[in-house]
């Protein structure tokens, strides 16, 4: 089946920014809470919502094969369910209501009022139930940073690092969206020279640029999901901002890895971009430097071309652009992931995500953390407002943004905003 939605030259008649990370060519699905204090499931054609919900109950996609109920859900699990055919029907379906061509919504005042909404007239929600999520460990460049910190120069990179992708098992109950502030975490840290722990708040709280894939039902316990089949059981993706209290870590991390250090929150953008999207931004992978098992080799273009950057915002103070990267620097792609991690039979469901780990790229200003950006505090960045940070301070907005653009042509994620708060104090009765 043709993805008819991606024809570069269709426009829509919605007035739209010229320059908006969602033309018509993009079609994300998301979740948001309507003026009416409805959630419903919707997509997004430049600065506004569509209630997808509404468009159903209205009869625009007949001939689909939908439940009645699929879109007044309060998440996507369900129609993620449903599989890559359906979604790329629905997806087809919605670029031609919103074709400047065709008048029949276009013309119905009554249902345009009752299917559109300004961004501002809505508040969006979390996409998806997060069953489970597993953090990778991908890029090579931010891997190979942060050996060369903690261990030998010389040997940054641990024996397996070349061979499998490295992933653990993160807390899915603290993965939210944009714009839901975050407070600065405590735990126990041992201060240099110290014989003992200490415990109070972490002084090292960081973000990780990161990009996370969306899955389907996948496989049953026990059967593996081969490498060149696991696009097919990937929705989409969003922007990442996976959290981390260095300090923490550092303490925790031996024998079993992150732990508090990494649970307390991860923050997504909340529009997820569809495969099918990104589809005219495939490029090549890096090449691997070891000659990989049979089932993580894998034929033709699994990467993708998409900018990414991270600003930071002091309170009351203008945001700095402090990291451009690219998430076609990972070593690892997605379907390297989903294939390894399948490989022992590992079953997969509805709305699991999966994030790429911290995307650094060759040079300092491409790295995708604090951690690097400072070399653990050794290089402050230096702001707008000519205040310096060597990680996140409480009151500090993080931004990060992804979009790909290509002759003419620009798919975008919109933005994940977190603004860390000052630790959490309980109050006394």
């Amino acid at each position: 089946m043709s993805i008819t939605a991606n024809d570069p030259g269709r426009k829509t008649w919605l007035d739209i920014p010229e320059d908006t990370d969602f033309p018509i060519q993009n079609i994300p699905f998301g979740v948001f809470l309507t003026r009416d204090d409805i959630i419903t499931i919707g997509t997004r054609i430049g600065d506004y919502a569509i209630d997808l919900g509404a468009l159903h109950q209205l009869g625009y996609f007949e001939g689909i094969p939908l439940t009645d109920d699929i879109f007044l859900q309060d998440t996507l699990n369900d129609f993620i369910s449903d599989g890559k055919k359906t979604w790329r029907l629905v997806r087809n379906r919605i670029a031609d209501i919103f074709d400047e061509k065709n008048s029949e919504l276009k013309e119905n005042k009554d249902h345009r009022s009752t299917v559109l909404f300004t961004l501002d007239e809505i508040e969006m929600q979390m996409p998806v139930q997060v069953g489970d999520y597993t953090d990778f460990y991908s890029s090579k460049e931010h891997a190979t940073n942060v050996g060369t910190m903690f261990r030998d120069p010389e040997n940054a990179l641990l024996p397996n690092w070349l061979h499998i992708p490295v992933g653990y098992h993160g807390r899915s109950s603290s993965i939210i969206p944009s714009e839901i502030p975050v407070h600065r975490p405590k735990g126990q840290t041992m201060p240099a020279d110290a014989d003992k722990p200490v415990f109070g708040p972490s002084q090292r709280v960081d973000f990780e640029l990161e990009m996370a894939f969306i899955t389907t039902d996948a496989n049953p316990l026990g059967e593996p999901i081969p490498v060149d089949e696991a696009e097919d059981y990937i929705f989409g993706m969003v922007v990442f901002n996976d959290w981390s209290a260095r300090d923490i870590q550092k303490w925790e991390y031996v024998p079993l890895g992150p732990f508090l250090a990494k649970n307390f929150a991860s923050s997504i953008s909340p529009w997820i971009v569809t495969m099918d999207a990104l589809e005219p931004f495939r490029t090549e992978s890096p090449k691997p430097e070891k000659e990989l098992l049979p089932y993580l080799q894998y034929k033709g273009k699994k990467s993708f071309d998409i900018n990414l950057e991270v600003a930071l915002e002091p309170e009351g103070s203008e945001e700095t652009t402090i990291s451009k990267s690219n998430f076609k620097y990972l070593y690892w792609n997605m379907s390297q992931q989903l294939a390894h991690h399948t490989v022992n039979g590992c079953p997969v469901n509805s709305g699991d995500m999966m994030a790429s780990g911290t995307i650094s790229g060759p040079d300092k200003d491409s790295y995708g953390s604090m951690l690097e950006l400072t070399w653990s505090g050794k290089e402050p960045i230096k702001l707008k407002d000519g205040s310096e940070r060597k990680f996140i301070e409480d009151n500090d907005t993080v931004i990060m943004r992804g979009y790909c653009q290509s002759k003419g042509r620009r798919i975008g994620f919109g933005e994940v905003r977190t603004k860390l708060l000052p630790v959490f104090e309980h109050k006394k009765k």
